[in-house]
C-alpha cells in the first residue's frame, strides 16, 4: 500500500482542528522519567449503552442502509465522479448487496488535545463518533459513522473498511482496555493497565512493540503537537492543512530501519462532520 493511500485513509471526514506538523519523535527514550511526568490523566469516558443503541438504530435505518448499498455499488467512488455503469444498473447493484451490520456498533475515541497540552485530569482520548460495521453480500465492508445530536444520532460518513470496529475487537480479544486512535499518524493503540500499546504498525513505529507508559506517551505527542493546537500561532498563521511525507528519516521506535516521518494536518480537539447526508468517501484499507 502505497503512503499516499495511508494518507487519504487517515484524513476520511474528520476536519481540521488545529494544523499538525511536526514529524514523529522516537519512542525509544527512557521511559517514566520522574523529573518529566505527566500530570494525572483521567480514564476515557465510557458511552452509555443506551447511546450505542441508538446510534445503531439511526444506521439500520432504511434510508442509510439504501445508501451504504449504493457505497459499495459504486466501490466508494464519490457520486461527483461518473461512473462507468448507468443509474439501472447501479441501483440494481445498490440493493444486490444486501448491506448488513456486522459485529457491535463501537464508540471512536481519538486523542484528546487537552492530553496533549498536559491538562491535569484530561483522558488520553474522547469519543468523538461510534461506529457500525457494514457488509455486503460479495464480501465488502465499510465503516458508518454516526454523531449526536440533540436527543438523536445522525450518520455523518460512510467509510470503506472497518477499521473502528475492528480495532475495538482487537483491543478487547487481547486482554481489554480502550482502543483509540492518533489521527496525525493514522495509529490505532490501545491504554491497557496504565500503558499504551500498540494495535497496528504506524503504532508500533510510534512506541515500539512493547508501548510505553501513558506518561511517556503524554511526552511524545506533546512534543509532536504541542505547539499547534488550537489557538497556537501555528494555528493562527493558517500553517494548518493537508499532509506531507518529508524526505527527511527518524529512527524506528525500538530501533530498526529509518522510516519516513510523516507530518500532518488532522484533528485535535474538535470532530466537524456537517453536512446534509452521509458524506460517501473512500478510505483505503491498510493491514
Amino acid at each position: 500500500m502505497t503512503e499516499l493511500n495511508s494518507i487519504r485513509r487517515a484524513a476520511v471526514a474528520v476536519l481540521l482542528a488545529a494544523g499538525l506538523g511536526l514529524a514523529l519523535a522516537p519512542a525509544a527514550q527512557a521511559d517514566d522519567d520522574p523529573r518529566t511526568a505527566a500530570p494525572a490523566t483521567a480514564a476515557p469516558a465510557p458511552v452509555p449503552a443506551a447511546d450505542l443503541a441508538r446510534a445503531r438504530g439511526a444506521v439500520q435505518d432504511p434510508a442509510v442502509l439504501d445508501q451504504v448499498g449504493r457505497f459499495f455499488a459504486r466501490k466508494g467512488v464519490p457520486p461527483t465522479q461518473q461512473l462507468t455503469i448507468g443509474a439501472a444498473e447501479e441501483a440494481k447493484a445498490a440493493a444486490a448487496s444486501a448491506p448488513r451490520l456486522t459485529g457491535d456498533t463501537v464508540p471512536v475515541y481519538i486523542l484528546d488535545a487537552g492530553f496533549v497540552a498536559g491538562t491535569a485530569g484530561a483522558p488520553v482520548a474522547k469519543a468523538e463518533f461510534t461506529a457500525s460495521k457494514v457488509t455486503a453480500a460479495d464480501g465488502q465492508s465499510a465503516s458508518v459513522w454516526t454523531v449526536r445530536q440533540g436527543d438523536g444520532w445522525r450518520v455523518v460518513n460512510i467509510a470503506s473498511g472497518g477499521d473502528e470496529s475492528d480495532y475495538a475487537a482487537k483491543a478487547a480479544s487481547g486482554g481489554g482496555g480502550t482502543a483509540f486512535r492518533e489521527p496525525q499518524i493514522n495509529a490505532w493503540y490501545v491504554l491497557r493497565d496504565g500503558r499504551v500499546l500498540p494495535l497496528d504498525d504506524e503504532a508500533r513505529r510510534s512506541v515500539g512493540t512493547d508501548g510505553v507508559s501513558l506518561a511517556r506517551y503524554q511526552q511524545l505527542v506533546h512534543q509532536r503537537y504541542g505547539d499547534k493546537l488550537p489557538g497556537s500561532a501555528y494555528d493562527r498563521a493558517g500553517e494548518g492543512g493537508g499532509y506531507q511525507v518529508e524526505a527527511a528519516a527518524t529512527p524506528a521506535a525500538g530501533g530498526g530501519s529509518a522510516l519516513p516521518a510523516v507530518t500532518a494536518a488532522a484533528a485535535l480537539g474538535a470532530t466537524a462532520l456537517a453536512g446534509t447526508g452521509a458524506a460517501l468517501r473512500r478510505r483505503s484499507r491498510r493491514s
